[in-house]
């Protein structure tokens, strides 16, 4: 009998095993996916900025990355999962990493403890990356930087520990699957705040009407467009906190449905609009699903995951237009992308999901998006306005004419 009990025990011991060990193997290839992610949004953005200014952003891409693992490894982690202060609305358990005891970090949920850091720390770095788009080819480059560090340092963990770190939204039921509102719509307040102070490029904005300033490469674009699909898999299936086999093939379908009905609903309603198959608006459009589809990848029904991708691909020419209008230019459509599709995500997971009763669910819904954006708009705001009145944010005209490339790297992308 105590034979077959400890056979029992051996097996379940080694089945637990299994299961850490595909659990810990999941996360770390989806922190590959989102890793790549990066690489996405420098092709995207070095697509859609002219070619004077391509190794500006290309240099801003790869800096956000260095700048956010390291501030996030040294603060930002501990601040965003202190493992204190339920409920509340901030905490920090200290600097740096924190070996758990005898060094050993298998047991950690169903991962390591290594594994949750550096796949949150993907996260943490996207966040900027989506502002770095938006204020492209006219920001001076040490300012931006500057504020980078601050916002992955500060801003993103403190919005993130009130529901992913078990804050007094997630106390609230604010409900956020993988980061519509906690890391897209933060990156999108970052970028409003900042194009505000800073102001329209030279040309985009005259007494005639609005000038367009097109991208020199709309195939490095499409190209970073496949990328962040392909890395979103990541994203939103790394989400999952396990290779839990149901729950992450589904949010994969969720999740390219999505992707596929924005594509479609940017591409219906640009041609309406502008009487022209416009690229940048089915791209934008397959970002805004994947955007409005990442907050309930994984408690809607496929049916919904459609509608919610294609009314956030229909939302994009609406919006890019309606920033135009108020002389607000993104060079990327960050903020049409990111910011908008993002509250419309967060939305749709009371209009669509399972979380609970509707109008309880859209309260908490509507608190957690009001409360993340006043309080990221009102930071960055006031980093950036600091920095403008001491600095100084904007590069000089002769600069912008010019190029970035040239000025402040002399080197130019292309010979």
């Amino acid at each position: 009998m105590n034979e077959s009990l400890e056979l029992a025990q051996q097996a379940l011991d080694a089945a637990n095993e299994a299961k850490f060990i595909a659990n810990n193997m999941w996360i770390l290839v989806a922190t590959v996916l989102v890793f790549i992610m990066h690489l996405g949004f420098a092709a995207l953005e070095a697509g859609f900025v002219q070619k004077k200014n391509v190794v500006n952003i290309l240099f801003k891409n790869i800096m956000i990355v260095c700048i956010g693992l390291l501030t996030y490894y040294l603060i930002g982690f501990n601040l965003m999962y202190p493992g204190t202060n339920e409920g509340g609305f901030f905490a920090f358990s200290g600097f740096g990493l924190t070996l758990p005891e005898g060094g050993l970090t298998s047991g950690y949920a169903d991962y390591t403890y290594w594994t949750d850091f550096i796949f949150q720390a993907m996260f943490a770095a996207t966040c900027c990356t989506i502002v770095s788009g938006a204020v492209a080819e006219r920001v001076k480059l040490v300012p931006f930087l500057i504020f980078c560090s601050l916002f992955v340092t500060i801003s993103y963990p403190i919005t993130g520990f009130w529901k992913w770190g078990s804050g007094w939204l997630d106390a609230r039921g604010f409900y956020d699957f993988a980061g519509s509102t906690i890391v897209h719509s933060v990156g999108g307040w970052g970028a409003l705040a900042a194009i505000i102070l800073l102001g329209p490029r030279k040309g985009k904005f005259s007494a005639k009407g609005i000038h367009p300033i097109p991208g020199h490469s709309m195939p490095l674009a499409t190209l970073g467009v496949f990328l962040l699909w392909f890395g979103w898999f990541g994203f939103n299936g790394g989400s999952v906190l396990s290779a839990d086999p149901g729950l992450v093939s589904k949010v994969f379908v969720t999740t390219s449905l999505a992707a596929a009905a924005g594509a479609i609903g940017a591409f219906i309603l640009s041609l309406i609009m502008f009487k022209t198959y416009d690229l940048s608006m089915v791209l934008n459009g397959v970002l805004g699903g994947l955007v409005g589809i990442t907050a309930s990848a994984d408690g809607v029904s496929v049916p919904a995951a459609i509608m919610i991708g294609f009314i956030a691909g229909v939302l994009i020419p609406v919006s890019v237009t309606a920033f135009d209008k108020m002389k607000l230019d993104d060079p990327v459509g960050a903020t049409s992308v990111h910011l908008v599709c993002g509250i419309w995500g967060t939305l749709a997971v009371a209009i669509f999901g399972d979380y609970g009763d509707g109008v309880g669910t859209l309260m908490s819904q509507l608190i957690g998006i009001a409360a993340i954006g006043a309080f990221t708009f009102t930071l960055a705001f006031l980093v950036f306005f600091i920095l403008k009145k001491t600095v100084g944010i904007r590069v000089d005209i002769e600069e912008e004419t010019i190029g970035l490339d040239i000025r402040e790297h002399q080197l130019s992308a292309y010979n």
